[in-house]
């Protein structure tokens, strides 16, 4: 059992960020009840497939919010619940009469979670949005990829799982400490925009510095640094490479068989880094994947090869380690992060409206 067990929460069926804060929750042992759109033949469709692994360890109850007596039912819901999970449109949940003036008038002490793209205010609100969107606004994508090419969108981790989902599972759990402590729930306004710009504080930080450019792909961590970049191996694989420290970068030098090399570019001026990058790319060039990971491994030369998806599964750290667990036929990532006295666990993907009957009972109905 999780450390969260004993945590009731109601999460309203939607795509990517929401969902993605209700399974943290779940894994951690909260009893989360999804609600599905009745008439829904396997949940969600398109390029999500039929099910999806962000559901996996709650259970489903099938209702039509059309209808008043299965309104009458969420509440009954949110009645004995601790943390509600929505991700409409602003408006969409008051047109329902289940915002939050509605719910919170018979629980004071319910934390409302808001997942949405651009905010409950603002110019953008009631727009429409996708992580793309979000995470260009904040300048995420502006700073992400090399120069004079194409900003290289991080797939959609950074700005629906990292800037929403991580920090609605962040804010439910803060508002719900709150509310234990003083009977007092409330709203909890989680914004993807607010959430990414957050995760890029660091940067801004570096900026006002003069330690960062406000150039894409021309500094520290942006693959402008020749020691903080990806290579290509003999084989076509890739190595990324990130000595940073002086002793790190040492270790990649006697790796590279480059250490004592006089003619190696001064990595400490960025005039010499297109030279230093060359040396890099020869280097790397002469050996397989394989052939270098035999060299790194183990070492503080910061060096890892890039595995696909499906390769990170059969790591032989990520392995013993359990990063990825088999659970139903499906190999998916474990719970993290793991706790010594409640670990959580990974349950199985529900059906849609599975559980509707035994819910309903336990709410003497």
């Amino acid at each position: 059992m999780g450390p969260l067990e004993g945590v009731r929460v109601v999460e309203f069926a939607g795509l990517g960020p929401g969902p993605f804060c209700g399974m943290l929750l779940a894994d951690l042992g909260a009893d989360v009840v999804r609600i599905d759109r009745k008439g829904a033949r396997g949940g969600l469709v398109g390029s999500l497939g039929a099910t999806s692994l962000l559901d996996r360890g709650k259970r489903s109850i099938a209702l039509d919010l059309k209808d008043p007596a299965d309104v009458a039912v969420v509440r009954a819901l949110v009645r004995r619940s601790d943390v509600l999970l929505e991700g409409f449109r602003p408006g969409v949940m008051e047109r329902l009469e289940l915002g939050p003036d509605d719910l919170m008038a018979d629980s004071p002490g319910l934390v409302y979670g808001r997942m949405t793209g651009w905010g409950q205010t603002g110019p953008l609100a009631h727009s429409a949005g996708h992580d793309i969107g979000y995470i260009a606004l904040t300048g995420a994508l502006g700073a992400s990829g090399r120069p004079d090419e194409r900003p290289a969108p991080p797939l959609n981790l950074l700005g629906d799982f990292g800037g929403g989902g991580v920090f609605l599972a962040l804010g439910a759990l803060a508002a719900l400490l709150h509310a234990r402590t003083t009977g007092r729930g409330q709203v909890v306004d989680a914004a993807i925009v607010d959430g990414t710009a957050v995760l890029t504080t660091m940067i801004h930080g570096m900026l006002d510095a003069g330690a960062w450019t406000d150039r894409r792909g021309r500094n520290l961590l942006d693959t402008g640094a020749p020691f903080y970049d990806v290579y290509r191996c003999a084989d076509g694989h890739f190595l990324a490479v990130g000595a940073l420290e002086e002793q790190f970068y040492a270790a990649l030098l006697a790796g590279l068989e480059l250490a004592g090399d006089e003619t190696l570019p001064d990595r400490s001026d960025p005039r010499q880094w297109p030279v230093l990058r060359e040396r890099f790319t020869e280097a790397f060039a002469s050996r397989t994947r394989a052939q270098w990971w035999e060299v790194f491994e183990g070492t503080d030369a910061c060096v890892a090869p890039v595995w696909s998806l499906l390769e990170a599964t059969e790591d032989r750290h990520n392995t013993e380690r359990g990063v990825f667990v088999e659970v139903g036929g499906v190999v998916q990532p474990a719970v993290a992060p793991r706790f010594s006295a409640t670990p959580g666990a990974v349950g199985r993907v529900p059906a849609v409206g599975e559980h509707t009957d035994e819910i309903r009972a336990e709410l003497g109905l």
